[in-house]
């Protein structure tokens, strides 16, 4: 992790004297370790729903989809073109920026606050159980941390430097977090807050490179609004229909508190209280580099806040703020309050060692159960027991002469869809909005007997399908299972002769 020892922008942050184990050198031989696990783990375990859902999408990149943006689906496309159609290719580019953002991130720490800051920050932010766990999973989470984080990373260049061209690489990394997912908004709001209060920024909005990496980043994402405009704004109501509340409770401000704690990891999550607490001082102050992290994490703060008050925030959702967060904490690690002091320093030293250590039971359970008792509450329920389904259909379909498999949910129709690749074509029969980028099956193969497989929780049954088929005959139960402990059960029906495209029903499935 090169470049020259960053000067601390707050009295007392971050130390002349960096220790040994803090130093580039054991950062880097680190952070290439952890990839080099993840990468081994990537590729030995099953995939979860929504992996095997965006697999689609990196097998027919687009500019846009109907659930995100489009950069999962081109990072899933290019690992797949590097190691193909397995489960190393959907995820090898997101286990990769993890490590590109631990190097970003350094280097912020190390303008921001100094280089003994910066190395607390690398091991902070790999400790995160959200990071160290989520980074192998392929989800429109992984690119849009990756460039949140370098566009502080170029606000950092750009604070300490002075360099106005840096305004571009902002526009560029802020463009590109756009087309991840659409909360990188609110960083662009951030920008906004911090380029008005914060007394030293102001100047950059007599620069024209501001106002160009503004317009750089409108560019890169016009395309998927642009294909919003072609799909009557599927994408756009879908993610921004969330944000309108219906009614309002308290009932998720205290599960969204202790999810992003537990997710942060609570010692991190205890740091990082303490380390926020310092930095509205300094941004009350008007120092740059505080104000930096407060103001560009503020807007999407404040946003999770409000939605807790009417739905349930998704734990992966706050997953942008960590660098910030996890730096925050570093600041408290390398300079402790004076009271309590060896508590505070202690907290830092036993979070890396505990969060690397809960990281690496859930990589091995991934790749081997240590337990199948857990059933659904496993956190890789998901993705066990797929091969074994994958054999069992392709046994019914040569008896019943069924020529393709037909579903109902996204996420059953990616794990078969991936399970089955190269057996038989999967096709989900509603929805079908979600899958406008790929080829329709041929309208020969969808007239002939399909095997119609839904979850037992959500069978529609016999009589919502002969709406749709007029024959319809239940031919099986299927559980999967791990371990010989059932963990679900897919009902599945015999159905053929098709009133018109069962693709386009007249009556949708319950």
């Amino acid at each position: 992790m090169p470049g020259r020892d960053g000067e601390t922008q707050s009295a007392g942050i971050g130390g002349a004297d960096v220790p040994r184990w803090l130093r580039p050198g054991p950062l880097v031989a680190l952070v290439v370790v952890l990839t080099l696990l993840r990468l081994v783990v990537a590729a030995s375990s099953g995939l979860a729903e929504d992996e095997a859902y965006y697999r689609l999408w990196g097998l027919h990149p687009a500019t846009g989809y109907y659930d995100h943006p489009p950069m999962i689906g081109w990072w899933i496309w290019l690992g797949q073109w590097l190691a193909g159609d397995t489960a190393l290719g959907i995820r090898i580019i997101g286990v990769l920026s993890g490590a590109l953002g631990s190097l970003a991130l350094w280097r912020t720490a190390a303008l921001l606050f100094g280089r003994t800051t910066a190395g607390w920050t690398v091991l902070l932010f790999n400790a995160t159980l959200l990071i160290g766990i989520g980074s192998l999973i392929a989800t429109p989470d992984a690119p849009s941390v990756l460039f949140w984080g370098l566009t502080i990373w170029a606000l950092a260049e750009l604070t300490k430097g002075r360099n106005a061209n840096w305004w571009l690489a902002v526009g560029l990394f802020a463009g590109l977090g756009l087309a991840s997912k659409y909360s990188v908004l609110f960083l662009g709001a951030g920008i906004v807050l911090w380029l008005l209060l914060v007394p030293d920024a102001r100047r950059w909005w007599r620069s024209w490179q501001l106002w160009a990496g503004g317009a750089l980043a409108l560019l890169i994402v016009l395309p998927v609004v642009l294909w919003n405009a072609d799909h009557q704004w599927a994408s756009f109501y879908k993610q921004f229909g969330r944000a309108v509340p219906h009614g309002w409770t308290l009932k998720y401000l205290l599960e969204f508190i202790g999810a992003l704690a537990g997710l942060l990891n609570p010692l991190i999550a205890v740091l990082a209280v303490i380390g926020a607490a310092r930095m509205i001082r300094g941004t009350l102050k008007g120092e740059a580099a505080a104000g930096l992290l407060i103001w560009t994490s503020l807007p999407f703060l404040a946003y999770l806040v409000f939605h807790s008050f009417h739905a349930r925030v998704q734990g992966n959702w706050p997953a942008p703020l960590f660098p910030a967060l996890v730096m925050m904490a570093a600041v408290v690690a390398s300079a402790p309050p004076q009271r309590l002091a060896r508590l505070w320093r202690g907290c830092a030293v036993i979070a890396v060692p505990l969060g690397l250590a809960v990281s690496l039971v859930v990589y091995v359970h991934a790749v081997s159960p240590l337990t199948g008792t857990l059933a659904r509450k496993d956190p890789t329920f998901q993705t066990r027991g797929w091969p074994e389904i994958g054999a069992a259909l392709t046994d019914l379909a040569g008896r019943h002469d069924a020529r393709w498999i037909a579903t109902q949910a996204y996420g059953l129709n990616g794990q078969l869809a991936f399970t089955l690749r190269g057996v038989l074509p999967v096709e989900q029969v509603t929805e079908r909005i979600r899958y406008v980028m790929q080829p329709d099956l041929a309208s020969e193969t969808a007239r002939r007997p399909a095997l119609f497989v839904a979850e037992a929780r959500r069978d529609p049954g016999a009589e919502a399908l002969a709406a749709r088929f007029g024959k319809v005959e239940r031919v099986a139960e299927l559980v999967r299972s791990v371990s010989g402990v059932p963990l679900e059960t897919l009902v599945v029906y015999r159905v053929a002769e098709p009133s018109g495209d069962p693709r386009d029903p007249v009556y949708p499935l319950p």
